[in-house]
């Protein structure tokens, strides 16, 4: 009896030790299972960057597009605008004309003043005014002189206005220019020195 009870109890060689690497397994196997969560989510993460830039570069060309077929559209109206305004000019030209000489009246001051409202609608500008410097991007010089009355080039003559649409040019001013008188400047100048050396003389020779 006491034979087999010692049997009994006797454990198997090497079960203590299995068992103890079964639990040192499972104990292992956390870490492992954080290290390749926190991995996923640096992946997640990364992939949702990656997508928030995309959309963001997407949103970013969107706009400029809209921007782009939005300026072409304004550039189409304004081309459109400007050739049929073109040929109202010399309508303009006329109503202009009759306006200086006093004959706009009755029912051809009454439609000359409506067509000029409606071109100022649709965006056409008149300039150019007597006596502004002279501008080649904005006058066409018809007529040359010079003066001692100016400074620079200057528009002394309107001779057509210039009309515009925003920054597009329809038809320069065309003027009649005036430049200082070549010389003139520098004569004066020259006539002055000689004034105050003859009067320096002159003082020079009552000392005496």
């Amino acid at each position: 009896m006491t034979e087999e009870k010692t049997q009994g109890d006797e454990k198997e060689p090497g079960a203590d030790s299995a068992a103890k690497a079964e639990e040192g397994s499972g104990n292992d196997g956390a870490p492992e299972a954080a290290a390749s969560g926190a991995e996923e989510l640096a992946e997640a993460r990364k992939a949702l960057a990656e997508r928030t830039a995309d959309l963001q570069r997407l949103q970013a060309e969107y706009q400029n597009y809209r921007k782009r077929v939005e300026r072409d559209r304004v550039t189409v109206r304004e081309i459109a605008v400007a050739a049929l305004l073109e040929n109202l000019l010399p309508v303009l030209d006329d109503i202009g004309r009759a306006r200086e000489h006093e004959e706009l009246t009755g029912g051809f001051k009454s439609v000359g003043e409506s067509l000029e409202t409606v071109v100022s609608k649709l965006g056409l500008q008149q300039f150019g005014k007597q006596g502004e410097p002279f501008d080649p991007q904005l006058h066409e010089a018809l007529m040359h002189s010079y003066s001692s009355d100016v400074t620079e080039t200057t528009c002394v003559q309107i001779l057509q206005p210039g009309y515009k649409i925003g920054e597009r040019i329809i038809r320069p001013a065309r003027v009649a220019v005036a430049e200082p008188e070549p010389g003139g400047s520098g004569e004066a100048e020259g006539g002055s020195t000689e004034a105050e050396s003859a009067g320096a003389k002159g003082d020079g020779g009552d000392e005496d």
